[in-house]
């Protein structure tokens, strides 16, 4: 029997609400909920850090973030921390399209033989200085379409982040990645294939060529939208909230909700373009005869707040910036689409890929498959998620002093089986919410004198956790108890 072929589709920032699996019908995302109607979908998929370089480092290695020594943006994955690419056999073609953002931007690695990078902003943190002279193969498509790099950086001409999102719809990163990938899937043969699709949107800068497809003014928010975390929130989201909802960004005045409303739909905008180029790449694998022997996973490394409790970006642990989709299509289990209630980690997807695969699951892996939970055998009724905030993170928030050091202290978090979430941070305010009657995290019950005991059965969870993991980031002491309640 031929091998599967495994095709990942990775976004940057894209939260979880984005498609009508998860209940958002107001963004046009024709392909990719066709996809997830054919597809496993996850209920609530949580990424092990919200951040770029330490999600990756977990979707690839299937270890957290402390584990694979990635504990911030721009840190390289070290070379004795092996990526499904070293894990597969060596039957399997390996190929990697887009941003990468564990090392060495643009070049063939970690058992990838073939490299496809559209990244050249990244070059500071190259291993070096030799490959400065290297330019992405998306530089190179934008040079012979006429077009002259409008920035220098470390010695090369580049094309800044601003110049590309302000290209047509065609040369844009999205559709430049997606031909790419299509005509990858068109000539790969009798070969079996792993193939990872990395996307830049709907990362900032938040423009590109559908800024105007949707009305700011009929957007639907929610209960969060523009609402500053309460005043027993850490001090973390506090400072973020309140720096965010005096400033300018990406050209909006974030002190009225018509500028919140602008970026919102600028974001949607660039969720619509990888819809498109996700269709180019679905459609070649149908043509090819191939989507029938092709397990097709789309995720993204972590979510956007958008705006909901005054903030803007990922590094926080509300949910829109931890919870993002999941979806996997394997047509040898049928074509329906099937709803996966419960909680999952991102720490169990690379094992359960190898598990679809055929191929072995290192001991060394720190989650499980889920092949069980996809087969109707088990489920994920008493899964806990823990999810990690490793420190400064190189997002500062310009002119706020008091924002940086909030950054730098790591928490800790838990997403019970039971619904309730708690993150903990030695140095800040701990919060407890309810996401079974506060799905929007407004009310911070850590303070609350009858969740006591809640609170230290959960932070018992966290720390069997960290000693099965490894983990050793110093947690708060218990918070004082009420004795009518302790």
């Amino acid at each position: 029997m031929k091998k599967p072929n495994l095709l990942f589709i990775l976004t940057d920032q894209q939260r979880a609400d984005s498609m009508a699996c998860y209940g958002n019908t107001h963004v046009d995302v024709p392909n990719l909920n066709r996809l997830s109607e054919e597809s496993f979908v996850f209920k609530n998929t949580y990424v092990s850090q919200p951040v770029c370089s330490p999600s990756r480092a977990t979707l690839l290695t299937g270890t957290y973030p402390h584990t694979a020594r990635v504990p911030a943006c721009n840190v390289r994955l070290p070379l004795d921390v092996p990526t499904i690419a070293e894990l597969v056999d060596e039957d399997y073609r390996c190929v990697w399209l887009g941003k990468w953002h564990l090392g060495d931007e643009i070049f063939a690695q970690r058992g990838f033989d073939e490299w496809v990078g559209s990244e050249d902003s990244y070059r500071a943190h190259y291993s070096s200085t030799e490959k400065l002279t290297t330019l992405s193969p998306y530089h190179h498509f934008l040079v012979e379409q006429g077009l002259e790099p409008d920035r220098e950086l470390l010695g090369q001409p580049i094309f800044s982040r601003h110049f590309e999102a302000s290209l047509p719809e065609e040369l844009t990163k999205a559709a430049f990645l997606g031909e790419r990938t299509a005509d990858l899937i068109r000539n790969s043969g009798d070969q079996p294939f792993v193939a990872f699709v990395s996307y830049l949107e709907p990362h900032p800068p938040h423009t590109g060529p559908l800024n105007d497809l949707y009305d700011p003014a009929t957007l639907p928010v929610g209960p969060s939208f523009r609402r500053k975390p309460p005043a027993n929130a850490s001090l973390l989201h506090r400072l973020m909230g309140a720096y965010y909802m005096e400033s300018e960004e990406y050209g909006f005045d974030l002190r009225t909700e018509e500028g919140w409303r602008g970026v919102r739909a600028r974001y949607w905008g660039n969720v619509t373009l990888v819809d498109r180029s996700v269709g180019r790449i679905l459609a070649a694998l149908e043509e090819s005869g191939q989507a029938e022997n092709t397990i097709v996973v789309f995720t993204s490394d972590h979510g956007e707040m958008a705006g909901d409790h005054g903030i803007l970006g990922k590094c926080v642990l509300y949910e829109e910036s931890v919870r993002v989709p999941l979806l996997i299509r394997d047509p040898r289990r049928g074509s329906e689409q099937r709803i996966i209630p419960g909680n999952l980690s991102h720490i169990d997807l690379l094992p359960t890929l190898l598990d679809l695969m055929g191929q072995p699951i290192p001991e060394h892996l720190q989650g499980e498959s889920r092949v069980a939970v996809m087969d109707g055998a088990t489920s994920l009724a008493d899964n806990d998620i823990f999810i990690e905030w490793n420190g400064r993170d190189g997002h500062p928030i310009p002119g706020e002093a008091e924002v940086n050091p909030s950054l730098a202290q790591p928490w800790r978090a838990i997403v019970s089986a039971d619904g309730w979430k708690l993150n903990l941070c030695q140095g800040d305010h701990g919060e407890l919410y309810d996401l079974n009657e506060d799905p929007n995290e407004l009310t911070n019950r850590f303070d609350d004198p009858d969740q006591s005991r809640r609170i230290a059965g959960l932070m018992d969870k966290v720390l069997d956790w960290q000693q099965a993991m490894g983990d050793v980031v110093p947690l708060p002491p218990l918070p004082l108890q009420d004795a009518t309640h302790g």
